[in-house]
């Protein structure tokens, strides 16, 4: 029976990222009504989006856990790539709208003068995010899940948002009033830009793309393994965090059919040493000596 202890992980930093979200949506937009700073704010509903995104990150985590069923046969784990192509769509939303705000502003020459209060919450905010990035990162890295790997690329981009909004804020508070408008505009950039990342890596995984650096890697662990005469044609694709291999080789056609399934045998532990997250699935065509059977 599959394990599925890490995605139960994944669901760890997906709550994580929810509880932290709403402490700081809405301590962001309060401070912010209160401190009078609209850029805290815009940060603070950034941050309801985000807990949207989490929630679907959950979900797709908790739906990947449920078994293969009669018409699920591979299991539900790409549900977990679909809720990072969410999360992104999401993210890139939120990048447009930061940018547009940001773009208006400035054009209609709308510069606050915050309090002091509304920089060290933005901070704080700032310090907070980028240590939910750090563990949620170093859990996809353990549990090797796009997925999380989203997450805690939205955590880092809300870092770096709460950043930018402190540098302007501060520039707002000496009289450098732009200076909240032109940080916004480029931490609306980088959302965009991270959005793209994640969208892009999770539609190359539904389309089972597959890193071809890799492939080679397996074709080079199979070549290793004694009595495989000949590769004729590796296939590869991700199922969540789970690589599905395809391989057609052939042997010796004298051998028995012992013999060729212990080969076959061979060929996956030596992958999963390499790949312990890969199912190999050998199909065996027979090599005809043609100087022997002459």
């Amino acid at each position: 029976m599959e394990n599925y202890e890490d995605l139960k992980r994944g669901e760890r930093g997906a709550w994580l990222s929810i509880i932290v979200y709403i402490f700081l949506a809405t301590l962001k937009i309060v401070i912010g009504s209160i401190g009078h700073s609209d850029a805290l704010q815009a940060d603070g509903l950034n941050n309801t989006t985000d807990i949207i995104a989490s929630v679907a990150l959950l979900v797709g985590l908790k739906i990947s856990r449920i078994p293969p069923d009669e018409d699920h046969l591979y299991g539900h784990r790409r549900t977990e790539t679909i809720s990072s192509l969410l999360a992104s769509f999401i993210m890139f939303l939120v990048g447009l709208q930061v940018i547009w705000q940001a773009f208006l502003a400035f054009i209609h020459q709308e510069f606050a003068t915050p309090s002091a209060l509304t920089a060290i919450v933005a901070l704080f905010s700032g310090i907070v995010m980028y240590i939910v990035y750090l563990i949620n990162n170093n859990l996809a890295k353990k549990v090797d899940s796009l997925a999380v790997k989203a997450a805690a690329y939205d955590n880092r981009s809300d870092a770096y948002v709460s950043f930018g909004t402190f540098i302007g804020i501060t520039g707002a508070i000496i009289g450098i009033s732009w200076l909240d408008n032109v940080t916004a505009f480029l931490v609306g950039v980088l959302i965009i830009y991270t959005a793209w990342k994640i969208f892009y890596d999770a539609a190359h995984t539904l389309t089972d793309g597959f890193d071809i650096g890799k492939i080679e890697d397996i074709h080079t662990i199979i070549a290793g393994v004694p009595q495989v005469h000949e590769i004729l044609d590796i296939k590869a694709r991700m199922n969540g965090n789970r690589i599905w291999i395809d391989a057609t080789i052939s042997v010796k056609a004298d051998l028995s059919v012992a013999e060729s399934h212990a080969i076959t045998e061979q060929i996956e532990t030596a992958i999963r040493q390499t790949y312990p997250n890969a199912y190999t699935l050998v199909h065996i065509e027979p090599y005809f000596d043609t100087q022997t059977t002459n």
